[in-house]
């Protein structure tokens, strides 16, 4: 089952004030991005943040699944009703993860 464009635009307010949020539909669901980095995935109307350090701090009892078969386990996120807490986790995990390397231009050669 696809996730809903109303699911992933509510988890999106909810998770505002830790930066410049956005997504984007990949595989059928849909990746957010804050400050341009991936940090959640949003599949079957359930967030997915991804595991950091950071976030192992702010859920000390952490459930992973994997967003998807055969996915990689990552933070399977229950209240997405919780702005305050799921912007600090969104925060802290952006702030933990590495710059997305920049993307090569279409015919330019390494």
């Amino acid at each position: 089952m696809a996730s809903s464009l109303s699911f992933v635009t509510y988890v999106c307010e909810q998770m505002a004030q830790a930066g410049d949020i956005r997504f984007r539909k990949m595989f059928g669901e849909y990746g957010i991005y804050c400050n341009d980095k991936i940090v959640a995935l949003v599949c079957d109307d359930q967030l997915f943040v991804k595991v950091t350090e950071a976030g192992r701090v702010l859920l000390p009892q952490p459930y992973l699944a994997p967003p998807y078969p055969q996915g990689t386990p990552m933070f399977q996120i229950e209240n997405v009703d919780d702005a305050a807490f799921v912007s600090a986790l969104i925060a802290a995990t952006e702030r933990a993860l590495p710059l997305p390397r920049p993307r090569r231009k279409k015919g330019s050669r390494p």
